[in-house]
């Protein structure tokens, strides 16, 4: 059992969503004594039949409980958005404590749900953090399988192959073609893999429509049902008076090292140090660790990234309430020099009231012209101190 850093209030009623798998169940059941829940899993195809032919079942279930039944939890409540209508006037009529939890806000965004407003907080939960992980952690196991907490029980490479692909199919099913979400399964697929091989890049809408052989309007829609469904997340372009030309399209990041690398058919070849690949992964391994503790410790801070006209990037800025812009470069590298950052230092030294950090495998702390450089472990601690005494 692994000691998650999400938390939330017991005393507030709320959402928890998270991709499937990232362990919402499981930390529900470590945090609320059972005896006092009345715990629904959606998943289970006659409670969800049940409430589907039904919603107003839960109101006449729920009113009839007894007062040591303090918190109701519903797993995966995207699956009869209906139920929310009913939980809103539970809320309002009793004192009961509501937990929702679900992998998919699509039914609940573009269905027009009850999300309850403001009566609910919104959590998110993630794959583990190398900080939750603690003695358990290997950044190249993590670069290779990822950090869904089912990985960490199986012992046999073969076996992780075989979950992630099991995963993969899973979220096709029950997600994507049960929920009647798309209405063609075979260029979904294939864009998939398309999209997982372009993990990281700027999108090139009218490439991948080329390759998976839809339209433009198509692919798009295709980003926004990974979005949805809490597979991938877009990271936009950095806007401001910046006055480089820069790149204006998004680029689109799954949640999990493994799962892209699953999507993309690559789980058989391996990530070698010093490679583009292995690069790439590093860079998309150390982004995943700042959305997530962003999320659970500062949910201000807004995240872009810069790219000019002329291919200089920085992987990662975050806009950060009352303090400096952050702009951070990600380099897989053992030995950080100033020729390895010539271009970021160039760059950063034209932003306004930048703070410029770079983030490596080097184990020393440097200065390069006006660029702190951190090993990368210590740099993520240094600008999320809630982390710090953690064991």
């Amino acid at each position: 059992m692994f000691s998650r850093l999400r938390q939330f209030s017991k005393k507030h009623s709320f959402f928890l969503f998270g991709p499937r798998g990232t362990g919402k169940s499981t930390l529900l059941k470590e945090k609320f004594d059972p005896n006092k829940c009345l715990w629904l899993d959606l998943l289970d195809s006659s409670i969800e039949e049940r409430f589907f032919r039904n919603p107003s079942d839960l109101y006449a279930i729920v009113k009839a409980l007894p007062d040591k039944i303090t918190h109701i939890i519903v797993d995966e409540i995207q699956k009869v958005p209906k139920l929310l209508d009913e939980v809103h006037r539970l809320i309002e009529e009793t004192d009961k404590i509501f937990v929702l939890t679900g992998s998919s806000a699509r039914k609940l965004k573009h269905g027009g749900a009850n999300l309850l407003a403001g009566r609910a907080f919104v959590y998110h939960l993630y794959p583990l953090s190398c900080f939750e992980l603690k003695s358990q952690f290997d950044l190249e196991q993590a670069l290779h399988w990822g950090t869904l907490p089912k990985i960490f029980g199986l012992n046999e490479n073969v076996e992780k192959n075989e979950f992630l692909r099991s995963y993969a199919d899973t979220y096709l099913k029950e997600e994507i073609w049960n929920e009647q979400v798309i209405r063609k399964l075979s260029p979904f697929r294939r864009f998939l893999e398309v999209a997982a091989q372009c993990n990281g890049t700027v999108i090139n809408y009218a490439n991948i429509a080329r390759d998976v052989g839809v339209d433009d309007k198509t692919i798009k829609e295709y980003f926004v049902i990974l979005e949805d469904t809490m597979i991938g997340f877009f990271l936009e372009p950095f806007h401001n008076s910046f006055r480089k030309r820069l790149v204006e399209k998004p680029k689109f990041y799954f949640f999990d090292p493994g799962v892209v690398r699953c999507l993309s058919r690559r789980l058989s070849v391996p990530l070698t140090p010093k490679t583009a690949a292995y690069g790439k992964a590093f860079e998309h391994f150390i982004l995943l660790e700042f959305i997530r503790l962003s999320n659970y410790f500062q949910p201000d801070y807004r995240f872009s990234f810069i790219r000019t006209v002329s291919d200089v990037e920085v992987d990662l800025v975050i806009e950060r309430p009352g303090k400096q812009l952050l702009c951070i470069e990600i380099k897989s590298s053992d030995a950080i020099d100033e020729i390895d950052i010539k271009s970021f230092i160039k760059l950063t030294k034209e932003i306004p009231d930048c703070e410029a950090i770079v983030l490596s495998q080097d184990r020393f702390m440097k200065k390069l012209n006006h660029v702190t450089c951190y090993p990368w472990k210590q740099g993520i601690e240094e600008f999320f101190p809630e982390l710090r005494g953690i064991d």
